[in-house]
């Protein structure tokens, strides 16, 4: 038997950092779940590590770069997101050092969220072994989260008027060991599939990848019926 979820809402959420290592990280569900939090008005950031630059074989990492730039851009504008900011650290070589954990914790408090959403950094995600930088990602965010609310770390974020901040909790998408599901039904999994589908030339340069709509429809078909609904995405919330 299935252990039983909870179902996730936003109450006393007004703002939410989702932290992805890459330009369509947050693409595989996370983002219909933001199409359901800015539907009922909650205020979403998205950080990107790296601009993707090493993503698309045949296209040189400086072109890549500003491609899926504009194309998290676009994916970001279809789950209501304007705020979306880039860091430039190296796409694929990403590594879990103090100064990503600055920029992350610089972001943070910035933004003062409720709520942190970033992927998994188990080496063995559902989907099989994760990419180094998603491991990366997940870990650095889990510090930083800590750094942020300690005011003798980072003494140059408080030069900059940046006071510290404690985020009460943290989302990790793709966990092995799941907590909560995200009801995703109706608008939110259309604006979620819209948000994926923004990433043509990724996309494109990957002839076996499924389709948005059919991948997406899928799988968060068979994540609702974990928690009772048509569509869900299911998280771990710590």
């Amino acid at each position: 038997m299935s252990e039983s979820l909870e179902t996730f809402t936003p109450d006393g959420l007004e703002r939410v950092l989702v932290v992805v290592a890459h330009p369509d990280d947050a693409e595989y569900g996370a983002s219909c779940a933001v199409a359901a939090w800015t539907a009922q008005g909650v205020a979403v950031t998205y950080l990107l590590l790296t601009r993707g630059e090493a993503g698309i074989r045949g296209m040189p990492p400086e072109r890549t770069a500003v491609v899926r730039e504009a194309e998290q851009r676009a994916g970001c504008a279809a789950v209501g997101v304007s705020d979306v900011r880039f860091l430039d650290h190296p796409d694929g070589l990403l590594q879990h050092t103090p100064q990503l954990r600055r920029d992350i914790a610089r972001v943070i408090r910035e933004v003062r969220p409720q709520l942190v959403v970033t992927p998994t950094w188990e080496l063995e995600a559902p989907w099989g072994l994760n990419h180094v930088d998603h491991r990366v990602c997940g870990l650095a965010v889990v510090d930083a989260m800590r750094d942020a609310d300690n005011p003798w770390l980072f003494p140059e974020l408080l030069e900059e008027g940046l006071e510290p901040w404690a985020t009460q909790r943290l989302m990790v998408a793709g966990h092995t060991r799941l907590t909560h599901g995200v009801d995703v039904s109706g608008p939110p999994l259309e604006a979620g599939i819209a948000s994926l589908e923004a990433h043509e030339a990724y996309l494109a340069a990957l002839p076996w990848h499924p389709a948005p709509r059919q991948m997406l429809a899928e799988m968060t078909a068979g994540q609702g019926q974990r928690i009772g609904v048509a569509n869900a995405v299911l998280v771990r919330v710590i």
